[in-house]
């Protein structure tokens, strides 16, 4: 009797340790208890967004129709706003109303201001565009913070699945499974996980399988591999055989690879139409448009002005733009893109810090007073200070090569200054956009620089870490402990980037006396804060847990890890193959074809307007004279005149500033086709990209500008009679 009575002790011991495991692993207060404070914590655009539809939205009650209201609700539903769809509308209409009768006063002040002597149409237009614009963008927030949660959700369904179907392996428990995915996923499908515990606990539900269900019906037009994938999982429950039980759960991560593939597959082609015509639409009919605006603001007395032209192109054609390159990432399937969390990294304080943009500001400072001599000579005191005239000849800088022109060229008609005109001015214009677009190439470049290294060393820490695992697998297999397993792996993975983590986790539990858990995952120490890798984690999470299991539990755990890991690998290989051909295309576009474009036509437009102030300069001297081959003079410049023609200096600034606004529109868009919702690769890539196009535009611009007006001053010097 007392044999048995120490066996009894011996296993009730056991299983009471495992049962403790377990319970370490999943308690639904850690769950669901904290949902709230959870959701505030790590989606603050969506607390704010509530706070303004339960305030301003509660100002009036709308009724919507139903067919919007339901479209509405399940926009706001997939975000987890706890907005109503009146709330929402509402806000919108006030925020129309609201900007609009504040614009309309201000219109009123600015009228009266200038003794109501001419109303400011163009003033009123923009308050009603910007109007317009406000209710649009208001209107459609819940739809924008519903695709942005998805694309980040739906970029970590593979990771989901894995961590259920690695979990149920060993442990065939769905609440477990799910408890255990939600602990170590990131947000915000850690969230959607949390709050399926949570409606149970609300009473919304009677079950978590029900809760369950109810979440997936939410995927049903987006993702359905995803919901199929849970639903062989939850098939699985019901297999008397273990073996066929196996079979199911691993399918159920197959299916699920498979279906990203698929989509992506099709989506690669459906977007390639959508990203020409934007490039057609967006880029190059406007561009070539302005080459003709000199001619035309001649042509029509200066009807067309030089604001005219910065609110049509760098305020309606950019929002014309970004409308439809949001309607091609509203398209996008998920299931495919980046995972990391920006804010888990170490350093993230980097991309976080305001310092780059003042140093930023104070590089490019000096290249804007730069650009602003034209007018800091012609309407500020300096030159008088420095002892300067307000404008020179060529001929007076030695620049007789440009005959003699004045270097910034402001006209006098009827007492006001008109310009500058001069070839000089528009030189110094170029370095206004070249101010704007260094200082977030600068800024954008010093907060991503440290943080994208380490993305890319993961990355390649990443790419070996699968044939370590299988290692790992097989060392384990063999009944070596976990603990004695990572030295064994850190000495035959010698040479490779793995080497250091294997390396690190064996010092903790060696030197420092870590158990297997503190030594990966400790705050201060665990190697896992050195190597922050997505990938890294899982796979050390699922390690920890299964090892509790049992050593052959844990080794085909890691073996099977090690599988999918290659098979994820090669599918996002594919993934990338599929879409290189319309990301090459559209960055060569905005980096090559668009500056190349832009330069030259602002050459031409420079061009037009030396050929005028030539024409006008041989008007003055020689009268109504005849010349050589052109007729009249006098006629031509009755047609074509230079006061009514909108400065060069402007138009350069409105196609420099357009090329920037182009540069942020279009990177944002490539990111998200290539790898969903990353901020961080957003910001990296804004920055360089802004650095080639500007610099390539500058070059074409100066040496167009330099060559045409050459050759202008060559072709008009043979005209004088």
């Amino acid at each position: 009797m007392s044999d048995i009575r120490d066996i009894m002790d011996k296993y009730s011991r056991q299983l009471g340790n495992e049962i403790q495991s377990d319970s370490q692993t999943f308690d639904i207060g850690d769950v669901s208890a904290d949902y709230d404070q959870f959701k505030k914590d790590m989606a603050p655009e969506l607390s704010r967004y509530e706070k303004l539809c339960q305030t301003l939205g509660g100002i009036i009650k709308i009724k919507v129709a139903q067919k919007d209201e339901e479209k509405i609700q399940n926009y706001l539903d997939a975000a987890h706003l706890d907005v109503t769809p009146s709330q929402s509308l509402t806000l919108a209409i006030v925020s129309l109303f609201g900007s609009m009768l504040v614009g309309i006063l201000v219109v009123i002040l600015v009228w009266i201001w200038n003794d109501m002597a001419s109303f400011p149409g163009l003033l009123l237009f923009l308050v009603l565009i910007f109007s317009l614009f406000l209710f649009y963008y208001v209107y459609s927030k819940p739809s924008r913070l519903a695709n942005q949660w998805r694309l980040k959700s739906a970029s970590q369904m593979v990771p989901a699945v894995l961590y259920m179907v690695a979990y149920m392996k060993h442990t065939s428990n769905l609440e477990r499974a799910i408890a255990f995915a939600a602990k170590h996923l990131d947000p915000p499908l850690a969230l959607d996980f949390k709050k399926i515990f949570w409606d149970v606990e609300t009473g919304r539900f009677p079950t978590v399988r029900d809760s369950l269900d109810s979440y997936l019906e939410t995927w049903r037009n987006h993702s359905p591999e995803f919901i199929e994938s849970f639903h062989l999982i939850e098939s699985s429950l019901f297999e008397p055989s273990e073996s066929r039980r196996i079979h199911i759960l691993e399918k159920a991560l197959q299916v699920i690879l498979d279906g990203v593939y698929e989509k992506m597959l099709k989506y690669s082609h459906e977007i390639r139409s959508p990203l020409t015509n934007i490039y057609m639409l967006g880029i190059v009919l406007p561009t070539l448009g302005l080459a003709l605006l000199p001619l035309a603001s001649t042509l029509l007395q200066g009807m067309i002005q030089w604001y005219h032209v910065f609110v049509f192109f760098n305020l309606i054609i950019p929002f014309f733009v970004f409308y439809m390159t949001s309607e091609v990432m509203l398209k996008r399937p998920g299931g495919h893109g980046e995972t990391n969390i920006l804010e888990k990294s170490p350093l993230y304080y980097k991309f976080a810090s305001k310092k780059p943009y003042l140093i930023a500001f104070l590089i490019c400072l000096p290249f804007l007073i730069l650009g602003s001599l034209p007018f800091i000579f012609q309407y500020t005191p300096v030159p008088q200070w420095l002892g300067l005239q307000k404008d020179y000849t060529f001929q007076e800088l030695g620049l007789g090569l440009f005959g003699d022109a004045n270097f910034f060229d402001f006209k006098d008609v009827n007492g006001n200054l008109v310009g500058p005109f001069g070839l000089g001015a528009l030189v110094l214009s170029l370095f206004i956009p070249f101010a704007l677009a260094l200082f977030f190439s600068i800024s954008y470049l010093m907060r991503t620089k440290e943080i994208i290294k380490s993305r890319d060393y993961s990355k390649q820490l990443e790419e070996e870490f699968a044939s370590s695992l299988f290692q790992l697998g097989n060392r384990i297999g063999d009944g070596t402990p976990a603990e004695i397993a990572f030295a064994k792996i850190a000495e035959s993975t010698r040479g490779l980037v793995t080497e250091n983590f294997f390396k690190t986790v064996n010092i903790n539990i060696q030197n420092l006396g870590m158990s297997l858990n503190d030594a990966i995952f400790n705050s201060r120490r665990g190697a896992i804060i050195f190597y922050p890798s997505p990938l890294i984690a899982t796979s050390m999470r699922i390690l920890v847990e299964s090892v509790r299991k049992g050593l052959q539990v844990a080794a085909s755990s890691l073996m099977s890890i090690s599988e999918y890991v290659k098979n994820i690998q090669k599918i996002n290989q594919r993934l990338r193959d599929l879409l290189a051909d319309v990301v090459s295309d559209m960055r060569s576009n905005m980096t090559f074809l668009a500056p190349l474009l832009a330069g030259i036509v602002v050459g031409l437009g420079s061009m037009i307007t030396m050929i005028l102030n030539k024409l006008q300069v041989m008007f003055d001297i020689g009268g109504d004279a005849e010349l050589t081959g052109i007729g009249n003079l006098g006629d031509i410049l009755n047609i074509f005149d230079l006061t009514a023609m909108i400065p060069p200096y402007f138009l350069q600034l409105a196609v420099g500033i357009y090329l920037i606004q182009i540069v942020f529109i279009l990177t944002s868009t490539l990111v998200t086709v290539d790898a969903g919702s990353d901020k961080l690769r957003n910001v990296y890539e804004t920055g360089k990209n802004l650095r080639i196009s500007m610099i390539l535009y500058l070059l074409t611009a100066f040496f167009a500008i330099i060559a045409l007006a050459i050759l202008a001053v060559v072709a008009l010097g043979g005209l004088v009679t």
